[in-house]
């Protein structure tokens, strides 16, 4: 693990995304509120100074949190394992695997620690 605590091939003079005082971009913004929410296992996810909290779909009980990204709402929600998807197989294996919302349509989700943008690329953890 790296000192941003993410994957072992980061720069080690990064710092922890949590102490990064500049903005964080979409992607690592994404990557924060899955470590905090399935890593962590926080109550509040901590962003740029704001707080957001984590509850629990009533039926599921699947870890979600509603958070603001440039003025946008985006939600992350704990992927049901009881899916057919693809996601829903990597979540039973053991994988941590968060779903991203904005506007109620899937945009991205992470998979212990990388990203993928639904009709993009996807991106390296750090």
């Amino acid at each position: 693990m790296s000192p941003c605590g993410h994957a072992a091939n980061c720069s080690a003079n990064e710092k922890a995304p949590a102490s990064i005082s500049m903005e964080l971009s979409f992607e690592e913004t994404l990557i924060e509120v899955w470590r905090q929410t399935l890593v962590e296992d926080v109550k509040v996810v901590e962003l740029r100074k704001e707080r957001y909290a984590v509850r629990r779909t009533p039926k599921r009980r699947l870890r979600q949190v509603d958070f603001v990204f440039e003025g946008e709402e985006i939600r992350g929600l704990e992927q049901n394992p009881d899916t057919k998807s693809r996601w829903a197989q990597l979540a039973r294996s053991g994988k941590k695997v968060m779903q991203f919302l904005r506007e109620g349509r899937y945009v991205a989700n992470v998979v212990d620690g990388k990203v993928t943008i639904y009709g993009g690329a996807s991106t390296s953890r750090c």
